[in-house]
C-alpha cells in the first residue's frame, strides 16, 4: 500500500509524529508527502531525509495559500523547489480551490501560481499534483494544453462523473482518499473509474474514516478495502493495482 498523499508535517502530528509514521511503516511501503506552504516544503525535505526511501518528498503551494501569500513568498517556494528539484518527487500539490477561495482577485491570483507551478513540472519532467476543488474542468481544460509533463494526478478528486472520464481519456490519474468510505459520490465515481487510473491516499490529517480519530498514512488501507467492495474485486487485486500506479507516476 501507498499513501500517495498526506501531511504528516502538519502541527497536528507534533505530539505522535514518530508514532504515526511508526504505525504507517508496519503496514504500507511507502508516503509521498505533500508540501503545501513554504515552510512545509522545508518540513516535508526534513522528514523525507530523515526517513529516506519510506517517506518521499513532493513539493508545491497550496491553492488557498496562493490566493493570500505575496508573490515574494511564491518566488521563494519556487527558488527552494528549484534548488531541492534532485530531491523532489513531484511538483504540488497546486492549482485551484473555489470552495474556500470566492472572490474574483483571489482566483486570478491561485491560476497565475498554479501555471507558474506547471511550467515547473514541464521544465523539470516531473508528475504534477493538482488540487482542484469546484473547478475541476476549469483546471483540466488548462492543464490539457500541456503535453510535456511525464504524469497527471488530480489528488483526492471530488469532481464530476463526466470530468473524470475527460481526465482519464488522457491518461491521467485520479487520487481517492479515505473520504471514499463515507462519500457516495465519491463511491459512484470509483464505480465507474478504472483501477488502472487510481491512486489512493489519506490526506492526512483530513478526511478520517474514523469519527472523532485524526486520520494517519495507515488509514489508506481503508481505502483499497472500499474500492476492491466496491468493485467486487478483493484487497490484493487493489493494492497490487493502485500500488503499481504509484510506484510508476512518481518512480519510486
Amino acid at each position: 500500500m501507498i499513501d500517495t498523499h498526506a501531511h504528516i508535517d502538519f502541527k497536528d502530528y507534533n505530539k505522535n509524529r514518530e508514532e504515526v509514521i511508526k504505525r504507517a511503516k508496519s503496514k504500507i511501503n511507502a508516503i509521498i508527502n505533500s508540501g503545501a506552504s513554504l515552510g512545509g516544503n522545508r518540513r516535508t525535505l526534513e522528514l523525507a531525509e530523515k526517513h529516506k526511501s519510506f517517506i518521499y518528498p513532493s513539493l508545491g503551494f497550496h491553492p488557498v495559500n496562493s490566493s493570500r501569500a505575496e508573490f515574494k513568498v511564491v518566488e521563494e517556494v519556487m527558488d527552494l523547489i528549484e534548488e531541492n528539484i534532485e530531491k523532489t518527487v513531484a511538483i504540488g500539490e497546486t492549482g485551484m480551490d473555489y470552495h474556500h477561495v470566492k472572490e474574483l482577485e483571489g482566483r486570478k491570483k491561485q491560476e497565475k501560481v498554479f501555471k507558474l507551478f506547471i511550467d515547473l513540472a514541464r521544465e523539470y519532467e516531473l508528475p504534477l499534483i493538482i488540487h482542484a476543488r469546484d473547478c475541476e474542468e476549469k483546471a483540466f481544460k488548462l492543464v490539457k494544453k500541456f503535453t510535456s509533463i511525464p504524469e497527471i494526478v488530480f489528488h483526492c478528486y471530488s469532481g464530476s462523473l463526466e470530468t473524470a472520464k475527460k481526465i482519464v481519456e488522457e491518461n491521467y490519474y485520479l487520487s481517492f482518499s479515505t473520504m471514499l468510505t463515507f462519500s457516495s459520490h465519491h463511491q459512484r465515481l470509483i464505480k465507474e473509474i478504472p483501477l488502472e487510473y487510481i491512486l489512493t491516499e489519506t490526506d492526512s490529517p483530513y478526511l478520517s474514516p474514523y469519527k472523532g480519530q485524526k486520520n494517519e498514512p495507515l488509514f489508506v488501507e481503508e481505502v483499497i478495502t472500499k474500492i476492491a467492495e466496491i468493485k467486487q474485486s478483493n484487497f490484493f487485486e487493489v493494492d497490487q493495482i493502485t500500488e503499481k500506479n504509484a510506484r510508476q507516476v512518481f518512480n519510486i
